[in-house]
């Protein structure tokens, strides 16, 4: 068993007794926001803020990061600790009530704790849940200080339970790092640290896709929700259809194996649609962006590490929080901008129809955060 590094359990357990982890928290919140402020003209109420911290990742995975790389904007260009609490604070006052810090790698960042730490002040304003995407290369070095500083929820990036295939799709090693970060987020969930567990899986053909039963079997013995991406395309990122698996075929394999997987009642705003099995303390989910997609429910917005808003992972178009930011901008003024730039949302992957197109006119995955 991977377990904290050593104190760790101590150190929780104190914060549990002097001040309830935020996993438990019950928040007492301020007035309710204007419903209107984050509602784009098809209804779709946004609750839920992406906000990457980096552009920076200590992998190369080519599903992400071009192969020729990418120029990475100026540091001076993107987002401080302080400015990044200040927009979420508008959003949150505005009615998000779950945050997702991503990257790039979100670990990269030497203030990643004071930042979550920050964000849990707003739990008072109506935030219920921080949570973090990472690809576990330095999670278990720092989970505890994340968990001691509010973290909810961790999902893990991993493509492949093989080591030498992991260097294949990576460009670097790591992987044994990787299944002990995802250890160490269990022996949390376990302890009553962290409310979930994710392992997010892109899967593509002739890459990954025969180890599809692998990840099921890793949640036969491990509390995790093993979470089947599609292969989506972003500027310069490799994608052809030939490389596409889609949600169908992937339930079909896991179905062959296991005819007694039931699907579970999804929420109203759920990207995945979750499965379980017989005699598996995990469960499954598939996340079908391209196939079956879910636009229609979407509360999903997005900010990049150099502070643009986007309103539709697919959308080319951004508007520049920062700049507002650092012209001076009230929060009121800033509120405004985001409501305007929400209304601009797209019905559909932002209008647009085909792969190809979409492909062609997109940032790199790793500038916009995964």
């Amino acid at each position: 068993m991977i377990m904290f590094q050593r104190g760790a359990a101590r150190r929780l357990a104190g914060r549990r007794c002097s001040t309830a982890p935020a996993a438990a928290q019950k928040p007492t919140k301020a007035p309710g926001p204007d419903p209107a402020t984050l509602t784009d003209k098809f209804g779709r109420r946004h609750s839920y803020l992406r906000i990457s911290l980096t552009e920076r990742c200590n992998l190369r995975c080519h599903y992400c990061m071009p192969e020729q790389g990418v120029t990475l904007t100026p540091s001076e260009k993107l987002l401080t600790a302080k400015e990044i609490q200040r927009v979420a604070s508008v959003f949150v006052k505005a009615g998000v009530n779950k945050i997702r810090l991503t990257g790039g790698e979100p670990l990269i960042r030497k203030d990643l704790p004071q930042i979550v730490e920050s964000l849990g002040d707003l739990r008072a304003d109506g935030l219920e849940s921080i949570s973090m995407t990472t690809n576990g290369i330095r999670l278990q070095a720092s989970l505890v200080d994340l968990i001691y500083a509010g973290l909810n929820t961790v999902n893990v990036s991993l493509d492949t339970m093989d080591s030498l295939r992991f260097q294949l799709i990576s460009k670097r090693m790591g992987h044994h790092l990787v299944i002990r970060g995802i250890l160490a987020a269990v022996d949390a969930y376990e302890a009553g640290h962290l409310d979930s567990v994710k392992v997010n899986c892109v899967v593509m053909r002739n890459i990954n896709a025969d180890e599809i039963l692998d990840f099921v079997g890793f949640a036969r013995i491990h509390p995790v929700a093993i979470r089947f991406i599609e292969f989506m395309p972003f500027a310069d990122n490799t994608f052809n259809k030939d490389k596409f698996v889609s949600y169908a075929e992937m339930l079909d394999i896991v179905r062959q194996k296991h005819p007694g997987l039931q699907r579970q009642p999804s929420g109203p705003n759920d990207t995945a649609k979750v499965y379980t099995i017989p005699e598996h303390v995990g469960h499954i989910g598939f996340i079908s962006s391209m196939s079956e997609h879910f636009c229609d429910s979407c509360n999903r917005l997005r900010i990049t590490a150099d502070g643009n808003l986007k309103v539709c992972l697919f959308d080319k178009s951004e508007v520049s929080l920062r700049d507002a930011l650092r012209g001076g901008c009230s929060d009121e003024e800033l509120a405004a901008l985001v409501s305007r730039t929400v209304k601009l949302k797209k019905a559909r992957h932002a209008g647009l129809d085909t792969l190809d197109v979409i492909k062609g006119l997109n940032r790199p995955m790793i500038t916009i955060g995964g």
